[in-house]
């Protein structure tokens, strides 16, 4: 018997379909029936009825399969404690990334990672800070970078790696090209373009006017701040972005001083596997802006 049988055997029952699991398991499908055949004559029992449209166990089936996942389980154990002594780690970490992010210390981070523990797989997604801080705090992601506006919720710790003042952006013909600050409650009275709600910079901007005692008037939203400055500089608005993507426009502070910051953020327990624990340990190396 071996072991490269009872990880197809599985692979089918999981996927309940012989060329599914091929696929997942990047073989030819044949060569998975083949493997299968050869562990049920070695048993003297058939494990899988393939009478059906799905492939289902059969009962010597359901009485292998445990004992299938306890042999993978500790073939795995014993290749992670052999890594573990090597320093190496392997595993999947999973990353959430703001949308329109495009962070140095992000990118440095995983490049780091991946040298340390060239064995990981890293998956990465994209969303709003809101849905990003949701999956950090459920476990769908490991860590995220997120744009940040007051307190994060119990559990969770962080590192700012980039805080900026939040100001306005303005074509160079626009009526208020002339004007260098303006008060965030003047923002009720002009067509605001700014990234949309979920955003760490839209909750600035909202607890900002909030604080003021008024709302924005948000008339052209975008996910990317490239976008935003380009239909401010047509005059179509005034963009409220982070100061460093103010590009061609005319920069208009905007009083009282608001901080947009992004953070590296993850569960304070750590990870949940040793793969997730080496990004969170690196991530807690990085110095504090």
């Amino acid at each position: 018997m071996e072991l490269r049988q009872l990880e197809y055997f599985v692979a089918v029952v999981e996927e309940a379909n012989f060329t599914r699991a091929a696929e997942r398991l990047h073989v030819a499908q044949p060569g998975v029936s083949a493997q299968v055949k050869r562990l049920e004559r070695e048993l003297g029992q058939e494990l899988l009825d393939r009478s059906g449209r799905t492939v289902r166990l059969t009962d010597a089936g359901r009485a292998v399969l445990p004992h299938a996942y306890a042999a993978l389980a500790s073939v795995q154990s014993t290749r992670d404690a052999v890594d573990a002594l090597n320093g190496l780690v392997r595993g999947s970490v999973s990353v959430g990334m703001v949308t329109a992010c495009a962070s140095a210390d992000l990118t440095d981070l995983l490049s780091r990672l991946h040298t340390r523990h060239p064995g990981l797989d890293i998956s990465l997604a994209e969303d709003d800070s809101r849905s990003l801080l949701a999956g950090v705090s459920d476990g769908t992601f490991d860590i995220a970078v997120i744009g940040v506006a007051g307190e994060l919720p119990e559990g969770l710790e962080s590192r700012v790696i980039t805080d900026e003042r939040l100001v306005a952006g303005v074509a160079t013909d626009h009526p208020l090209a002339e004007v260098s600050s303006l008060p965030f409650a003047e923002l009720a009275t002009r067509s605001v373009i700014c990234l949309p709600e979920g955003t760490g910079i839209r909750t600035c901007l909202n607890f900002a006017c909030a604080a003021a005692g008024t709302t924005p008037t948000v008339a052209l939203e975008a996910s990317n701040l490239g976008i935003i400055v380009s239909l401010a500089a047509q005059g179509l608005g005034m963009a409220v972005l982070p100061e460093s993507a103010v590009g061609e426009l005319h920069r208009i502070d905007l009083e009282p001083e608001a901080r947009s910051r992004l953070e590296l953020v993850w569960r304070s327990s750590g990870g949940k596997n040793p793969a997730a624990s080496a990004l969170i340990d690196l991530a807690r190396a990085v110095p504090a802006e």
